[in-house]
């Protein structure tokens, strides 16, 4: 059993999902930073300052002035304005997303477009082969002898 698991865990597909999970684990606190450090003030300040985080519904009927002050008295609350902060983050990291992907591919067609020139031993006997093809063209070639007695 246990060399069995250790050619399922040593096979290059689990390790390279194992390094492509931990790469997006560092990449998500990146994400996380640009929209809310960078994308997000600017996007509050074109809305007039909304803060969309502190919008809720208290179940419990109180009223509170904020989000906080509703979670520290313990009230039951719906917090719509976190869901609208989410969907955006959402909206913003895969429009990010899609212009490094799209840039990746259109790199990515680009040198594959890129036609490799053989080594200079092939194009030397490519052209060895054609001469050879051309002078046996040229020749007249003779029917083969009969040789019936």
């Amino acid at each position: 059993m246990f060399e069995e698991f250790k050619k399922f865990i040593s096979r290059g597909n689990v390790v390279e999902l194992a390094v492509g999970i931990i790469i997006g684990a560092a990449f998500t606190g990146i994400v996380n930073s640009l929209v809310k450090d960078i994308l997000m003030p600017p996007i509050g300040w074109v809305m007039g300052g909304i803060d969309f985080s502190n919008y809720f519904f208290s179940l419990s009927g109180g009223h509170y002035d904020s989000l906080q002050a509703a979670e520290k008295a313990g009230a039951a609350t719906i917090n719509y304005g976190r869901f609208i902060n989410a969907c955006i983050n959402f909206l913003i990291v895969s429009g990010a997303l899609f212009l490094i992907v799209r840039q990746v591919n259109r790199l990515h067609i680009l040198h594959k477009e890129t036609p490799k020139t053989p080594p200079r031993q092939e194009q030397l006997l490519e052209e060895i082969r054609d001469a050879l093809r051309a002078q046996a063209g040229s020749r007249p070639t003779s029917p083969p002898a009969d040789r019936t007695p």
